[in-house]
């Protein structure tokens, strides 16, 4: 922010520099020239203050804190967020049963396979909900989204022991 108003600066002299001739043509540009120059120097100067890391964390507040939102994390209520997330822990439990798992880290693996099966019910319903009124390009893109999620599913579904997802050790008990 710091640069953009140092260029917006800039440019105002530069074209009321460029123009004085022509509203004033007995004042002498060149004399005016150096103020180009200051304005840079004084930029350098003031730099380390405003435009530093240390200056923007003292100006945080506990209420800018709190009211900030990321804008790199969209919402869960979009299908192909929820799919890419499905997909990500389906293959993160594939990876788990690979090796040769614990008895926990079975049970665990089981409790996200179901907690991932709650979300395909979810981005199922939130498919079918955009599909209505979605246009060509996106009804594309959330079918495509859909179908990898479901590819992931089964074969998380497919590196699951058998009997593990019949009864956890905390049901057992």
């Amino acid at each position: 922010m710091f640069r953009f108003c140092v260029a917006l600066i800039l440019i105002v002299e530069v074209l009321s520099l460029a123009l004085l001739p022509l509203v004033a043509p007995d004042v002498v540009v060149l004399l005016l020239a150096p103020l180009i120059l200051l304005t840079v120097v004084l930029a350098f100067v003031l730099y380390p203050r405003f435009g530093s890391v240390s200056y923007r964390t003292w100006q945080l507040t506990p209420e800018r804190i709190a009211a900030y939102k990321s804008q790199d994390t969209p919402d869960n209520t979009d299908p192909v967020f929820l799919s890419r997330s499905i997909v990500e822990r389906a293959t993160e439990i594939r990876r788990v049963m690979i090796d040769s798992p614990s008895e926990i880290q079975v049970e665990i693996c089981a409790l996200g396979y179901r907690a991932c099966v709650n979300d395909m019910i979810t981005l199922t319903h939130l498919a079918n909900e955009e599909l209505s009124g979605a246009g060509f390009l996106r009804r594309m893109r959330l079918k495509r989204a859909r179908r990898r999620a479901t590819e992931s599913l089964s074969g998380a579904r497919s590196a699951l022991p058998p009997g593990a997802l019949r009864t956890t050790h905390q049901e057992k008990q």
